[in-house]
């Protein structure tokens, strides 16, 4: 990159935002595909063991969804929210295109969520339908659903994703224009009240951020692409999936992560790149470490959602060898803000987050005077481009609070920036809780503590792990007389939430460290935390 000649004097990066952003739409960009490249391999089934199951060319891919799309035509009417309730499979993908064919926004949903959360998004969302599986690691989604529509008028329908019959019906309706600015999917993500916020993303959004990924991380064209971070997330469902059309490659998403699977397939497919967190990739060189496999297909595997170590990035190369493309973003940026380049050294691997992506400019902000900090000074990141979010659903004083009038989305994360556009983050605003690369918030946690009876205070923080990143820790002040048993608070927990919310680290409390002003200090609990587990 030519930019990385030249020198900053100010925390504030637009070096690579002149990228060419195109007016593209989900369903456009698979016509495109089918039109050019209709035999290749377009989406393939991973299955636990490793192999694939189904598989579907640009030309069959093309034809399923839109025969979907027009079925979804005969329901719903474009602009209509629709959600999708499901892990890894292929029906997935299938219909977040058929969805984008037929101008509805497809509303993103954990499959660990329990019946709280379903609830919420699916009312906040005003989805109209939910396609679902019944079941998925113990959780008994299709109950769960049933037992939630009773209070959701606007639900209409819930549709088993892998009964062929109802997921294709009548395919005489009518697709729709759909418009590049129109909405394509809405992701719930980081808030500081009790749930979550949902992001709205348009089309341009989405193709312009995995094409410009495509393009920096000089990812190969025609070549596949593992799919191993969740589809409901960004990194899978945009990154992935969008990343891999545009590059007119296969998209193999696997059931669920396994080191030993996931390196077979890449064997068996030659499949070139991936997307995943750091404790993925340190399972996959372990694995590969016991049992050799022929791994030259791989080039690249971009990494976000922790720090990297040099030491992985290094097993990485030797062990998979394949480069380290270190990322951060943000669902609200669609999500990518800044990466990696093929070139980096371990260095630059293991201690920052990269350069601004393309077609995204980058500052560092005092967050009290709105001012571009010095390089190498603190302060709260700040992007602009053209993936930045429509706005949070239904909520215009929250999106006016993230995007300003100048268009900076503010991250709520502190960092520097040095002046060759190399960004660190030090720190965050939020208090967020990211673990394993999910985002977790602690208001929503700690209101499902408080409706035990026995809770009379609570601080939810996110505590050091070596393996997550952060690990969820509760500190709690019982009512009078009430016992405190960890055991009896995270089943109490474990009923209203999903299990990597739980918390892991329980702590009684009897006075908390309080501002002037009688707010909790979180920060202290953190760092006594700290002191008390330190070896």
């Amino acid at each position: 990159m030519a930019g990385k000649e030249r020198r900053l004097e100010k925390a504030l990066c637009d070096w690579f935002a002149d990228s060419e952003i195109l007016d593209t739409t989900i369903g456009g960009l698979l016509r495109d595909q089918a039109a050019a490249n209709g035999s290749r391999d377009a989406l393939l089934e991973g299955l636990p063991d490793g192999t694939v199951g189904r598989r579907w060319t640009y030309a069959e891919l093309l034809n399923d969804a839109e025969r979907l799309a027009k079925g979804l035509a005969t329901r719903f009417q474009p602009g209509e929210r629709v959600a999708v309730w499901a892990p890894n499979v292929p029906e997935w993908v299938l219909v977040e295109y058929a969805a984008a064919l037929a101008g509805l926004t497809v509303v993103t949903v954990n499959p660990a969520y329990q019946k709280r959360e379903l609830s919420y998004v699916l009312q906040q969302s005003t989805s109209a339908a939910l396609f679902l599986v019944n079941e998925f690691r113990g959780n008994p989604m299709a109950k769960i659903a049933a037992e939630a529509a009773e209070d959701l008028p606007a639900l209409r329908e819930i549709i088993d994703i892998g009964d062929e019959g109802a997921l294709f019906t009548d395919p005489s309706g009518t697709l729709p224009q759909v418009d590049t600015n129109d909405p394509a999917q809405i992701q719930y993500t980081s808030g500081t009240t009790g749930f979550p916020k949902g992001v709205v993303l348009s089309h341009r959004n989405l193709t312009n951020n995995a094409r410009l990924f495509v393009e920096v991380g000089e990812l190969p064209h025609g070549l596949g692409a593992l799919g191993l971070t969740p589809l409901f997330h960004t990194m899978g469902c945009s990154m992935g999936v969008l990343g891999a059309l545009q590059s007119g490659g296969a998209y193999c998403p696997l059931l669920a992560f396994d080191p030993g699977a996931a390196l077979d397939l890449i064997e068996a497919e030659k499949l070139a790149w991936t997307i995943c967190v750091p404790t993925m990739a340190v399972a996959m060189v372990a694995a590969q470490k016991q049992k050799l496999r022929d791994l030259s297909s791989l080039q690249r595997i971009g990494m976000g959602g922790a720090m990297v170590a040099p030491e992985l990035a290094r097993n990485v190369r030797d062990v998979l060898g394949a480069d380290t493309l270190v990322a951060y973003g943000q669902t609200e940026s669609s999500p990518l803000i800044t990466t990696g380049r093929p070139s980096d050294d371990f260095e630059r691997i293991s201690t920052t987050i990269g350069q601004p992506a393309l077609g995204c400019e980058v500052g560092i902000f005092n967050p009290e005077t709105d001012e571009v900090v010095g390089c190498g000074d603190v302060g709260e990141i700040r992007c602009r481009s053209a993936s930045t979010m429509l706005g949070y659903n239904d909520d215009p004083e929250a999106t006016a609070a993230t995007v300003d009038a100048q268009g900076w989305l503010h991250t709520g994360d502190l960092g520097t920036m040095d002046d060759q556009g190399y960004v660190k983050i030090t720190g965050r605003v939020k208090e967020m809780i990211i673990r394993g690369g999910e985002n977790l918030f602690p208001a929503e946690i700690e209101n499902v503590l408080l409706e035990h009876p026995d809770v009379a205070e609570c601080a939810v923080v996110g505590v050091p792990d070596d393996v997550l990143g952060e690990a969820v820790a509760a500190f709690v002040r019982m009512e009078e007389g009430a016992i405190f048993d960890p055991e009896t608070l995270r089943a109490h927990c474990r009923s209203q939430i999903s299990p990597q919310k739980c918390p892991a680290h329980w702590q009684q409390v009897t006075e908390w460290p309080l501002t002037g002003s009688g707010k909790i200090r979180k920060f202290k609990l953190r760092d006594q935390w700290i002191a008390d587990h330190a070896a």
